[in-house]
């Protein structure tokens, strides 16, 4: 199996040292790309804060594809960045951090609060295969009208269902249904989603009609 078919199938691959040439020139590819990546965010984290022109123009450099209305506050973090894919309307706050040596796919009116990281790849336990490099990568996906929480780390392989919250410094292992608040380490489901939480914000703090006026 190619080193490309082991990154894109999930499976246990080791980035350099390869014998085909194949592998070599796609290892070559691969390290360009993270390059590229380091130079965009580089260039994204060093735009002044009111030069939205140029900062949008990067995003659109950096990633595999994205919606509009979308906003990062700087500095933000990206492995490839040509691996992750957004949708319209998301915001990310401070110090967002994406290892997206594989796949990452976001929905549209996604929210994260500051320091999260989304990490698409993993090391083996054995550590005789990670003296060696080795690693693999499963892809993840966050689903439309998700608000993930400070300080919350996903990990490989996890999908979260549309409408759903992560709580502030979750560790989310595993998926996370729609329409559910989940927190904790490792994050579980707390409840479903209610009409209840249409009238408060907080635990007796009702929501204030002229909300949205």
């Amino acid at each position: 199996m190619s080193l490309r078919e082991q990154m894109e199938t999930g499976k246990v691959y080791i980035e350099y040292g390869h014998a085909s040439e194949e592998d070599r020139a796609y290892a070559q590819e691969i390290e360009s790309q993270r390059q590229r990546a380091k130079e965009l965010c580089f260039d994204y984290n060093n735009t002044r804060p009111l030069d939205t022109t140029r900062k949008d123009a990067l995003l659109t450099q950096l990633l595999g594809s994205r919606g509009k209305s979308l906003w990062m506050e700087a500095p933000i973090h990206f492995a490839y960045g040509c691996n992750t894919h957004i949708g319209d309307h998301v915001y990310a706050n401070f110090n967002l951090t994406v290892v997206d040596d594989g796949e990452c796919r976001i929905g549209s009116y996604v929210m994260f609060a500051p320091n999260v990281v989304i990490s698409t790849t993993g090391h083996p336990i054995a550590p005789a295969m990670r003296d060696k490099g080795a690693q693999f990568s499963l892809p993840v996906v966050i689903r439309d009208h998700v608000w993930i929480g400070a300080n919350v780390t996903i990990m490989p392989g996890v999908t979260i269902g549309e409408n759903s919250v992560i709580g502030a410094g979750s560790v989310v292992t595993r998926d996370i249904p729609a329409n559910v608040v989940a927190c904790g380490v490792p994050c579980r489901v707390m409840r479903p989603i209610t009409p209840e939480d249409a009238r408060y914000y907080r635990p007796g703090m009702e929501i204030n009609e002229d909300w949205d006026k």
